[in-house]
């Protein structure tokens, strides 16, 4: 059920139902405790997520949520849990943006899971990977991460829109290769982005880089200032609306929403063999649920610019980036609980590229009820 982002419409209402009662109490009829009351629908819950960008103090998300409210959307909570930190001006504070992290660290660590459990968004709006990228991680893996997170968001909420920022520049005195890095895997998310959103559950790229100065909008090339707030700000603003004109899906996973329900699963790499150029690998895919599940899809992102070139025990889409979706043969897709199916794959993979790796995550398809 669709949520209505606005406010003025709530408030016609009410103005029209304190008419009708003006007319009528002369007449002598009375009303029920409460029986005027409109209904009133819960607030569009917005999770704002990411480092010290965004959280320490993350004074843009000041910025966007007065010009949300003085624009009209006044059903919104931007939800998180970590509070607000200032920024001068009256907001809702709430947040997930904690100083220093990495995004990869986050989904090594299976962070999220419980950060969603806690505050249920129905959209994430993110800026991560500045930590990242000054630590000299491969794009590959940051995106494996925005990966694995996106799919624990699904997990959480199946209707989730999410909002993915191409980073803004990055130019501190102590990393010389840090400017060159962040337009480097800023290049990449956009393909990302078409490969990882559904129908369901978009992906929107907002372009944060372009037109952000690291001289005028930085207090040291790294972390926004007052006119960089305004600048990220203004860039979430018109995508963030858009999803609100939309609206978004209420109590998601309530029975009779449409789409498949989601079961857990987890999925595991091991390479069997590798050679100068390639290697075979394997992955195991594990019911987690309780219930059996009647399909599931993986997705493999090989790091250090392997491809997958050959699958066998399922069937193989890959996107731009490298990025492979793995959906089960007819034979092995119905898992009971606990139960498991392994695929295999050839990859290819530049001569330099060291130990074969790959990150894996998966979802299942319940039976329906």
């Amino acid at each position: 059920m669709p949520r209505t982002p606005h406010s003025a419409p709530h408030l016609r209402v009410m103005s029209v139902l304190g008419l009708l009662a003006a007319l009528l109490l002369p007449l002598g009829m009375t009303f029920a405790p409460g029986a005027l009351a409109a209904p009133t629908a819960d607030p569009v819950r917005v999770m704002p997520l990411g480092d010290s960008i965004t959280g320490s103090p993350g004074c843009w998300r000041a910025v966007l949520w007065n010009r949300l409210v003085n624009s009209g959307y006044r059903d919104i909570d931007f939800v998180g849990t970590l509070p607000p930190q200032g920024c001068g001006q009256a907001h809702d504070g709430d947040n997930e943006g904690h100083g220093g992290e990495l995004v990869t660290n986050v989904a090594d660590q299976n962070l999220l899971p419980g950060r969603l459990a806690s505050t249920r968004p129905d959209i994430v709006v993110t800026h991560f990977g500045t930590n990242d990228v000054w630590s000299s991680i491969a794009p590959d893996r940051i995106l494996a991460a925005y990966t694995k997170l996106v799919t624990q968001m699904r997990a959480s909420n199946p209707d989730m829109r999410v909002l993915v920022a191409r980073l803004i520049p990055m130019n501190p005195s102590s990393c010389a290769g840090c400017a060159q890095r962040v337009v480097d895997f800023n290049a990449r998310i956009p393909g990302w982005a078409r490969a990882t959103g559904t129908d369901r559950s978009p992906v929107t790229v907002v372009d944060q880089w372009t037109g952000f100065s690291t001289a005028a909008d930085t207090y040291d090339g790294v972390h926004p200032n007052a006119s960089g707030d305004d600048k990220i700000a203004a860039r979430w603003f018109p995508a963030l609306s858009a999803v609100l004109d939309a609206g978004v899906p209420q109590d998601p996973g309530d029975p009779g929403d449409p789409g498949e329900d989601p079961a857990a699963c987890t999925a595991r790499f091991r390479a069997v063999s590798s050679w100068q150029g390639g290697y075979q690998g394997e992955v195991t895919v594990t019911n987690a649920s309780a219930s059996a599940v009647r399909g599931w899809t993986a997705t493999v992102v090989p790091a250090n610019g392997a491809r997958l070139t050959q699958l066998w025990n399922g069937s193989l889409s890959t996107a731009a980036d490298g990025t492979a979706t793995v959906r089960n043969a007819a034979w092995n897709g119905t898992l009971a609980p606990g139960a498991s199916a392994t695929f295999g794959f050839v990859a290819t993979a530049p001569a330099t590229a060291g130990t074969p790796a790959a990150t894996v995550t998966c979802t299942g398809t319940a039976p329906a009820a």
